[in-house]
């Protein structure tokens, strides 16, 4: 799912550099309305507006009502070395290894906590495509000779987003309804952190200009605001 999108930053900045990114990334497949409007004073300061939205090759047959997409498809990206790649690039796909690894164990807990089964389902996709995210950062910083983190390693390190000791607790022993309003409150702050990374990765002239990183960081972007619509539609169900 490539994504046109608008949004308002955690920090009340407005924010186009992925949305610039998302359209920059589409215009060979699709025409979408690109617009760097930001959001109107008194909107929401946390849920991205989508301006435009399409569904390019590679994509096809995903279950939008049900998931916003389906079984998560890297598009055949592989990592491959080369030359292009910075310091800021590095520094991301290490930070977004630990970042991944926290939504993947909270996704974990809705195996056994009588979580609904829309919010097992988007746990399951979360689990299946933010594990093939990690498995493509590991493999992109090893083919680069740049030191690959261990996950736990980078439990304590302050990230966009991240779910607090505290809150982690609180989810771990939610049951039922309760866990899966915890679960979508907290999921959709961590992938508002998510983006915001990206954000800041786009603000760096420097930065994303090898295809392989541009394509992946994008994608994050993208998959992860169609999750927080979905997660979002979800919370006020309950």
């Amino acid at each position: 799912m490539i994504r046109a999108v608008r949004w308002r930053r955690r920090d009340g900045r407005g924010s186009t550099a992925v949305g610039a990114a998302l359209c920059l990334m589409a215009a060979g497949i699709l025409t979408v309305g690109c617009g760097g409007e930001a959001v109107p004073e008194g909107g929401s300061d946390r849920i991205p507006e989508a301006a435009e939205s399409a569904s390019p090759e590679g994509h096809e047959g995903m279950d939008h009502a049900a998931m916003g997409h389906g079984d998560h498809d890297m598009g055949g990206l592989t990592a491959s070395g080369g030359d292009g790649y910075t310091e800021s690039d590095v520094h991301f796909m290490q930070m977004m290894i630990g970042h991944h690894d926290q939504a993947v164990r909270m996704a974990a807990l809705s195996a056994d906590r009588d979580a609904g089964s829309a919010v097992r389902q988007l746990s399951q996709r979360i689990d299946i495509s933010q594990r093939d995210e990690i498995l493509f950062m590991e493999e992109w910083l090893r083919q680069r000779g740049q030191p690959v983190p261990e996950a736990h390693h980078l439990r304590a390190m302050e990230m966009p987003g991240l779910v607090s000791d505290e809150d982690f607790e609180r989810l771990t022993e939610a049951r039922g309804r309760e866990f899966d309003r915890l679960f979508l409150t907290f999921m959709i702050e961590h992938h508002l952190g998510a983006i915001d990374m990206v954000d800041e990765l786009f603000e760096n002239p420097r930065a994303a200009q090898e295809p392989d990183i541009f394509r992946f960081a994008t994608d994050v972007a993208a998959d992860q605001l169609d999750e927080i619509h979905v997660m979002e539609r979800l919370l006020a169900d309950l």
